[in-house]
């Protein structure tokens, strides 16, 4: 019964969590940071050949203007 609770509680505890991250506006740059660091995150799993510099610049090229 208690482990229930407590993960009843931690199931709360993230709903609220995520009830606040959603509040959050992310400016341009920090958005960048954030899609690069998601596609080196994945990318780097499948290859470990892949560089944070590698994904840097192909963002830049594919992000032009923005």
């Amino acid at each position: 019964m208690i482990a229930l609770q407590g993960e009843k509680l931690m199931t709360n505890d993230l709903k609220e969590l995520i009830e606040r991250a959603r509040q959050i506006e992310m400016s341009p740059a920090e958005l960048g940071e954030q899609r690069r660091s998601f596609a080196y995150g994945n990318t780097q799993i499948e290859n470990e050949l892949i560089t944070r510099e590698m994904i840097a610049s192909l963002d830049k090229k594919l992000h032009q203007g923005e």
